[in-house]
Protein backbone atom coordinates (compact mmCIF):
# COMPACT_ATOMS: atom_id res chain seq x y z
CA UNK A 1 0.00 0.00 0.00
CA UNK A 2 3.00 2.32 0.43
CA UNK A 3 3.62 4.89 3.13
CA UNK A 4 0.28 6.03 4.54
CA UNK A 5 -0.42 9.38 6.15
CA UNK A 6 -3.48 10.81 7.88
CA UNK A 7 -4.01 14.58 7.83
CA UNK A 8 -6.22 15.76 10.71
CA UNK A 9 -7.80 19.15 10.00
CA UNK A 10 -8.91 21.59 12.68
CA UNK A 11 -9.33 25.30 13.30
CA UNK A 12 -6.38 25.88 15.63
CA UNK A 13 -6.18 28.22 18.58
CA UNK A 14 -3.73 30.49 20.43
CA UNK A 15 -1.41 28.54 22.70
CA UNK A 16 -0.83 31.51 25.03
CA UNK A 17 -2.19 35.00 25.58
CA UNK A 18 0.45 36.63 23.37
CA UNK A 19 -0.80 34.52 20.46
CA UNK A 20 -4.37 35.81 20.61
CA UNK A 21 -3.78 38.93 18.48
CA UNK A 22 -1.90 37.14 15.68
CA UNK A 23 -4.41 34.30 15.77
CA UNK A 24 -7.32 36.70 15.34
CA UNK A 25 -5.49 38.45 12.50
CA UNK A 26 -5.09 35.11 10.70
CA UNK A 27 -8.72 34.30 11.38
CA UNK A 28 -10.06 37.45 9.79
CA UNK A 29 -7.54 37.53 6.93
CA UNK A 30 -9.23 34.54 5.31
CA UNK A 31 -10.63 35.73 1.95
CA UNK A 32 -12.49 32.49 1.33
CA UNK A 33 -15.51 33.49 3.42
CA UNK A 34 -15.05 37.21 4.04
CA UNK A 35 -15.27 38.33 0.43
CA UNK A 36 -14.65 42.02 0.04
CA UNK A 37 -15.30 44.13 -3.08
CA UNK A 38 -11.81 45.59 -2.62
CA UNK A 39 -9.04 43.03 -1.97
CA UNK A 40 -6.80 45.74 -0.52
CA UNK A 41 -9.22 45.96 2.42
CA UNK A 42 -8.61 42.37 3.55
CA UNK A 43 -5.47 42.83 5.64
CA UNK A 44 -6.38 46.27 7.05
CA UNK A 45 -9.81 44.95 8.03
CA UNK A 46 -8.27 41.90 9.69
CA UNK A 47 -5.91 44.14 11.64
CA UNK A 48 -8.78 46.46 12.62
CA UNK A 49 -10.94 43.62 13.94
CA UNK A 50 -8.08 41.80 15.65
CA UNK A 51 -6.84 44.94 17.39
CA UNK A 52 -10.32 45.69 18.72
CA UNK A 53 -10.96 42.12 19.86
CA UNK A 54 -7.59 41.08 21.30
CA UNK A 55 -8.01 42.41 24.84
CA UNK A 56 -11.52 40.98 25.28
CA UNK A 57 -10.49 37.65 23.82
CA UNK A 58 -7.45 37.49 26.09
CA UNK A 59 -9.73 37.97 29.09
CA UNK A 60 -11.81 35.01 27.92
CA UNK A 61 -8.73 32.85 27.48
CA UNK A 62 -7.58 33.78 30.96
CA UNK A 63 -10.76 32.14 32.24
CA UNK A 64 -9.68 28.80 30.75
CA UNK A 65 -6.02 28.85 31.71
CA UNK A 66 -4.43 31.45 29.42
CA UNK A 67 -4.63 29.69 26.08
CA UNK A 68 -6.43 27.16 23.94
CA UNK A 69 -5.98 23.45 24.74
CA UNK A 70 -6.92 22.58 21.16
CA UNK A 71 -3.42 21.85 19.88
CA UNK A 72 -2.52 19.70 22.88
CA UNK A 73 -5.75 17.71 22.62
CA UNK A 74 -5.46 17.30 18.84
CA UNK A 75 -1.89 16.05 19.24
CA UNK A 76 -3.12 13.54 21.82
CA UNK A 77 -5.90 12.47 19.47
CA UNK A 78 -3.36 12.01 16.68
CA UNK A 79 -1.09 9.86 18.83
CA UNK A 80 -4.01 7.77 20.08
CA UNK A 81 -5.18 7.33 16.47
CA UNK A 82 -1.71 6.22 15.36
CA UNK A 83 -1.58 3.61 18.14
CA UNK A 84 -5.10 2.38 17.36
CA UNK A 85 -4.33 2.05 13.67
CA UNK A 86 -1.17 0.11 14.49
CA UNK A 87 -3.18 -2.28 16.67
CA UNK A 88 -5.52 -2.82 13.73
CA UNK A 89 -2.59 -3.64 11.45
CA UNK A 90 -2.39 -0.31 9.63
CA UNK A 91 0.80 1.69 10.13
CA UNK A 92 0.35 5.39 9.40
CA UNK A 93 1.96 8.72 10.15
CA UNK A 94 -0.32 11.40 11.58
CA UNK A 95 -0.14 15.06 10.59
CA UNK A 96 -2.00 18.01 12.12
CA UNK A 97 -3.19 20.77 9.79
CA UNK A 98 -4.63 23.78 11.61
CA UNK A 99 -6.35 26.48 9.60
CA UNK A 100 -5.35 29.57 11.59
CA UNK A 101 -2.55 28.66 13.98
CA UNK A 102 0.40 26.33 14.37
CA UNK A 103 0.86 23.74 13.08
CA UNK A 104 -0.61 25.26 9.93
CA UNK A 105 -2.04 23.11 7.15
CA UNK A 106 0.77 24.35 4.91
CA UNK A 107 3.35 23.07 7.43
CA UNK A 108 1.70 19.65 7.52
CA UNK A 109 1.66 19.41 3.71
CA UNK A 110 5.34 20.39 3.52
CA UNK A 111 6.24 17.73 6.09
CA UNK A 112 4.27 14.88 4.52
CA UNK A 113 5.77 15.75 1.14
CA UNK A 114 9.22 15.57 2.68
CA UNK A 115 8.31 12.23 4.27
CA UNK A 116 7.35 10.94 0.82
CA UNK A 117 3.92 9.78 1.89
CA UNK A 118 2.32 7.79 -0.94
CA UNK A 119 -1.29 7.49 0.29
CA UNK A 120 -3.05 10.15 2.32
CA UNK A 121 -6.37 10.24 4.15
CA UNK A 122 -7.69 13.77 4.77
CA UNK A 123 -9.85 13.67 7.90
CA UNK A 124 -11.44 16.88 9.25
CA UNK A 125 -12.16 16.83 12.97
CA UNK A 126 -15.60 18.25 12.25
CA UNK A 127 -18.20 15.44 12.28
CA UNK A 128 -20.65 17.49 10.21
CA UNK A 129 -19.63 19.21 6.99
CA UNK A 130 -19.96 22.96 6.55
CA UNK A 131 -18.62 25.14 3.78
CA UNK A 132 -17.26 27.43 6.51
CA UNK A 133 -15.16 24.79 8.34
CA UNK A 134 -14.20 21.63 6.47
CA UNK A 135 -15.00 23.43 3.23
CA UNK A 136 -12.57 26.25 3.96
CA UNK A 137 -9.76 23.80 4.70
CA UNK A 138 -10.59 21.78 1.59
CA UNK A 139 -10.39 24.90 -0.56
CA UNK A 140 -7.00 25.71 0.90
CA UNK A 141 -5.79 22.18 0.22
CA UNK A 142 -7.07 22.30 -3.34
CA UNK A 143 -5.09 25.50 -3.86
CA UNK A 144 -1.94 23.89 -2.41
CA UNK A 145 -2.37 20.90 -4.71
CA UNK A 146 -2.63 23.15 -7.74
CA UNK A 147 0.48 25.12 -6.79
CA UNK A 148 2.78 22.28 -5.72
CA UNK A 149 3.90 19.82 -8.44
CA UNK A 150 5.30 17.48 -5.75
CA UNK A 151 1.75 16.77 -4.60
CA UNK A 152 0.51 15.59 -7.99
CA UNK A 153 1.69 11.95 -7.64
CA UNK A 154 0.26 11.65 -4.12
CA UNK A 155 -2.79 9.43 -3.97
CA UNK A 156 -5.29 10.86 -1.50
CA UNK A 157 -8.88 10.62 -0.39
CA UNK A 158 -11.12 13.00 1.54
CA UNK A 159 -13.64 12.17 4.28
CA UNK A 160 -16.09 15.12 4.07
CA UNK A 161 -18.21 14.24 7.11
CA UNK A 162 -18.70 11.28 9.38
CA UNK A 163 -21.52 12.06 11.80
CA UNK A 164 -23.20 8.73 10.97
CA UNK A 165 -20.19 6.64 12.01
CA UNK A 166 -21.43 4.10 14.54
CA UNK A 167 -18.45 4.35 16.87
CA UNK A 168 -18.77 8.13 17.05
CA UNK A 169 -22.47 7.81 17.89
CA UNK A 170 -21.69 5.21 20.56
CA UNK A 171 -19.01 7.43 22.10
CA UNK A 172 -21.40 10.38 22.27
CA UNK A 173 -24.15 8.22 23.77
CA UNK A 174 -21.77 6.85 26.39
CA UNK A 175 -20.62 10.33 27.38
CA UNK A 176 -24.21 11.55 27.68
CA UNK A 177 -25.25 8.52 29.75
CA UNK A 178 -22.31 9.15 32.06
CA UNK A 179 -23.62 12.64 32.87
CA UNK A 180 -27.26 11.55 33.15
CA UNK A 181 -26.32 9.03 35.82
CA UNK A 182 -25.13 11.87 38.05
CA UNK A 183 -28.79 12.85 38.63
CA UNK A 184 -31.25 11.14 41.02
CA UNK A 185 -33.76 10.68 38.17
CA UNK A 186 -31.68 10.27 34.98
CA UNK A 187 -34.63 9.67 32.64
CA UNK A 188 -36.21 12.99 33.59
CA UNK A 189 -33.16 15.12 32.75
CA UNK A 190 -33.56 17.32 29.67
CA UNK A 191 -30.81 16.75 27.08
CA UNK A 192 -29.75 19.98 25.38
CA UNK A 193 -27.72 19.70 22.15
CA UNK A 194 -25.79 22.87 21.38
CA UNK A 195 -24.21 23.13 17.94
CA UNK A 196 -22.19 25.95 16.51
CA UNK A 197 -24.40 28.09 14.31
CA UNK A 198 -23.89 29.33 10.76
CA UNK A 199 -25.71 32.11 8.91
CA UNK A 200 -29.08 30.96 7.61
CA UNK A 201 -28.13 32.11 4.11
CA UNK A 202 -25.41 29.45 4.00
CA UNK A 203 -28.08 26.78 4.14
CA UNK A 204 -30.88 28.41 2.15
CA UNK A 205 -28.85 30.15 -0.56
CA UNK A 206 -25.48 28.38 -0.72
CA UNK A 207 -26.68 24.82 -0.17
CA UNK A 208 -24.64 24.13 2.97
CA UNK A 209 -25.70 20.66 4.27
CA UNK A 210 -24.65 21.54 7.83
CA UNK A 211 -28.10 22.04 9.36
CA UNK A 212 -29.44 18.82 7.88
CA UNK A 213 -26.42 16.87 9.12
CA UNK A 214 -26.64 18.37 12.62
CA UNK A 215 -30.34 17.56 12.89
CA UNK A 216 -29.84 14.02 11.61
CA UNK A 217 -26.87 13.53 13.94
CA UNK A 218 -29.00 14.57 16.93
CA UNK A 219 -31.64 11.99 16.01
CA UNK A 220 -29.01 9.28 15.58
CA UNK A 221 -27.37 10.02 18.94
CA UNK A 222 -30.73 9.92 20.72
CA UNK A 223 -31.56 6.66 18.97
CA UNK A 224 -28.20 5.21 20.02
CA UNK A 225 -28.68 6.46 23.58
CA UNK A 226 -32.09 4.73 23.65
CA UNK A 227 -33.49 6.59 26.65
CA UNK A 228 -36.83 8.39 27.13
CA UNK A 229 -35.36 11.83 27.89
CA UNK A 230 -36.78 14.91 26.22
CA UNK A 231 -34.23 16.81 24.14
CA UNK A 232 -33.66 20.14 22.41
CA UNK A 233 -31.31 21.21 19.60
CA UNK A 234 -30.11 24.82 19.48
CA UNK A 235 -27.28 26.81 17.89
CA UNK A 236 -24.67 28.82 19.75
CA UNK A 237 -22.16 31.60 18.97
CA UNK A 238 -24.50 33.78 16.92
CA UNK A 239 -22.86 37.10 16.00
CA UNK A 240 -23.16 39.96 13.56
CA UNK A 241 -26.17 41.51 11.81
CA UNK A 242 -27.30 38.42 9.85
CA UNK A 243 -29.89 35.82 10.77
CA UNK A 244 -28.32 32.57 11.94
CA UNK A 245 -29.76 29.09 12.34
CA UNK A 246 -32.37 28.95 15.08
CA UNK A 247 -33.29 28.38 17.83
CA UNK A 248 -30.43 30.24 19.49
CA UNK A 249 -28.90 28.53 22.52
CA UNK A 250 -29.42 31.44 24.90
CA UNK A 251 -33.09 31.79 23.89
CA UNK A 252 -33.75 28.07 24.12
CA UNK A 253 -32.25 27.92 27.63
CA UNK A 254 -34.54 30.73 28.78
CA UNK A 255 -37.58 29.01 27.30
CA UNK A 256 -36.76 25.74 29.06
CA UNK A 257 -36.40 27.63 32.33
CA UNK A 258 -39.81 29.20 31.81
CA UNK A 259 -41.27 25.73 31.25
CA UNK A 260 -39.95 24.61 34.61
CA UNK A 261 -36.98 22.51 33.52
CA UNK A 262 -34.56 22.15 36.45
CA UNK A 263 -32.17 19.40 35.37
CA UNK A 264 -30.17 19.85 32.18
CA UNK A 265 -27.32 18.07 30.41
CA UNK A 266 -25.69 20.08 27.61
CA UNK A 267 -24.15 18.20 24.68
CA UNK A 268 -21.62 20.12 22.51
CA UNK A 269 -22.64 18.18 19.42
CA UNK A 270 -20.44 19.85 16.80
CA UNK A 271 -17.19 19.73 18.79
CA UNK A 272 -14.83 16.78 19.35
CA UNK A 273 -12.23 18.65 21.43
CA UNK A 274 -12.43 20.96 24.41
CA UNK A 275 -11.76 24.56 23.48
CA UNK A 276 -12.99 28.03 24.32
CA UNK A 277 -16.54 27.42 23.09
CA UNK A 278 -17.01 24.50 25.46
CA UNK A 279 -14.87 25.65 28.37
CA UNK A 280 -15.82 29.32 28.37
CA UNK A 281 -18.93 29.88 26.31
CA UNK A 282 -20.94 26.85 27.49
CA UNK A 283 -19.41 26.24 30.92
CA UNK A 284 -19.42 29.87 32.01
CA UNK A 285 -21.71 32.04 29.86
CA UNK A 286 -24.51 29.59 29.12
CA UNK A 287 -24.39 28.14 32.61
CA UNK A 288 -25.02 31.63 33.97
CA UNK A 289 -27.94 32.15 31.57
CA UNK A 290 -29.41 28.78 32.56
CA UNK A 291 -29.14 29.50 36.29
CA UNK A 292 -30.79 32.90 35.85
CA UNK A 293 -33.60 31.08 34.03
CA UNK A 294 -34.07 28.73 36.99
CA UNK A 295 -32.13 25.75 35.65
CA UNK A 296 -29.90 25.10 38.65
CA UNK A 297 -28.78 21.55 37.92
CA UNK A 298 -26.59 22.19 34.88
CA UNK A 299 -24.07 19.63 33.65
CA UNK A 300 -22.11 19.54 30.42
CA UNK A 301 -21.09 16.42 28.49
CA UNK A 302 -17.33 16.45 27.83
CA UNK A 303 -16.09 16.52 24.24
CA UNK A 304 -14.94 13.11 22.97
CA UNK A 305 -11.26 14.14 23.09
CA UNK A 306 -9.37 10.81 23.35
CA UNK A 307 -12.27 8.61 24.46
CA UNK A 308 -11.28 5.06 23.35
CA UNK A 309 -14.53 4.43 21.47
CA UNK A 310 -14.15 7.75 19.65
CA UNK A 311 -10.53 7.05 18.67
CA UNK A 312 -11.55 3.60 17.41
CA UNK A 313 -14.22 5.33 15.32
CA UNK A 314 -11.58 7.59 13.72
CA UNK A 315 -9.37 4.57 13.03
CA UNK A 316 -12.25 2.73 11.39
CA UNK A 317 -12.93 5.77 9.22
CA UNK A 318 -9.32 5.81 8.03
CA UNK A 319 -9.17 2.07 7.30
CA UNK A 320 -12.52 2.08 5.50
CA UNK A 321 -11.52 5.06 3.35
CA UNK A 322 -8.33 3.29 2.25
CA UNK A 323 -10.45 0.41 0.94
CA UNK A 324 -12.94 2.55 -0.96
CA UNK A 325 -12.62 4.59 -4.18
CA UNK A 326 -10.88 7.91 -3.60
CA UNK A 327 -12.92 11.08 -3.11
CA UNK A 328 -11.10 14.14 -4.42
CA UNK A 329 -11.18 17.70 -3.15
CA UNK A 330 -12.91 18.88 -6.32
CA UNK A 331 -15.80 16.50 -5.59
CA UNK A 332 -16.57 17.91 -2.15
CA UNK A 333 -19.44 20.35 -1.66
CA UNK A 334 -18.40 23.93 -2.29
CA UNK A 335 -20.06 27.32 -2.03
CA UNK A 336 -22.59 27.40 -4.88
CA UNK A 337 -22.63 31.14 -5.23
CA UNK A 338 -21.83 34.36 -3.48
CA UNK A 339 -24.27 35.00 -0.69
CA UNK A 340 -25.43 38.34 0.70
CA UNK A 341 -24.08 38.21 4.25
CA UNK A 342 -25.90 41.13 5.84
CA UNK A 343 -29.41 42.59 5.61
CA UNK A 344 -30.28 45.97 4.15
CA UNK A 345 -32.96 46.67 6.69
CA UNK A 346 -32.91 45.77 10.41
CA UNK A 347 -29.53 45.68 12.19
CA UNK A 348 -28.98 43.39 15.16
CA UNK A 349 -25.51 43.98 16.46
CA UNK A 350 -23.59 41.42 18.44
CA UNK A 351 -19.96 40.43 18.96
CA UNK A 352 -19.06 37.01 20.25
CA UNK A 353 -17.12 36.81 23.50
CA UNK A 354 -15.34 33.76 22.09
CA UNK A 355 -12.21 34.27 20.04
CA UNK A 356 -11.67 30.69 18.97
CA UNK A 357 -15.08 30.39 17.34
CA UNK A 358 -15.64 27.38 15.12
CA UNK A 359 -16.21 29.49 12.00
CA UNK A 360 -14.75 32.67 13.41
CA UNK A 361 -13.65 34.02 10.05
CA UNK A 362 -17.28 34.97 9.36
CA UNK A 363 -17.99 36.28 12.83
CA UNK A 364 -17.33 39.91 12.00
CA UNK A 365 -19.25 40.20 8.77
CA UNK A 366 -21.08 43.10 10.33
CA UNK A 367 -17.77 44.94 10.53
CA UNK A 368 -17.24 44.39 6.82
CA UNK A 369 -20.59 45.94 6.01
CA UNK A 370 -19.79 48.88 8.22
CA UNK A 371 -16.35 49.44 6.74
CA UNK A 372 -17.80 49.28 3.22
CA UNK A 373 -20.46 51.78 4.21
CA UNK A 374 -17.78 54.04 5.64
CA UNK A 375 -15.65 53.78 2.50
CA UNK A 376 -18.66 54.64 0.34
CA UNK A 377 -19.38 57.69 2.44
CA UNK A 378 -22.54 56.71 4.31
CA UNK A 379 -20.91 56.88 7.74
CA UNK A 380 -22.97 54.06 9.27
CA UNK A 381 -20.33 53.56 11.95
CA UNK A 382 -21.25 56.91 13.43
CA UNK A 383 -24.96 56.29 12.97
CA UNK A 384 -24.97 53.28 15.28
CA UNK A 385 -22.47 54.78 17.72
CA UNK A 386 -19.51 52.44 17.25
CA UNK A 387 -17.11 55.32 16.70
Amino acid sequence: MGRVGVLLLNLGGPDKLEDVGPFLFNLFSDPEIIRLPFRWLQKPLAWFIASRRTKTSQENYKQIGGGSPLRRITEAQGEALREQLSELGQEAKIYLGMRYWHPYTEEAIAQLTQDQIERLVILPLYPQFSISTSGSSFRLLEKLWQENPKLQPLEYTVIPSWYKQQGYLQAMAALIAQELEQYPNPDEVHIFFSAHGVPKSYVEEAGDPYQQEIEECTVLIMRTLNRPNAHTLAYQSRVGPVEWLQPYTEDALKELGEKGVKDLVVVPISFVSEHIETLQEIDIEYREIAEEAGIHNFRRVPAPNTHPVFIKALADLVIDSLKQPSLKLSQVTQMKKKVKMYPQERWEWGITTSAEVWNGRIAMLGFIALIIELVTGRGLLHMIGLL
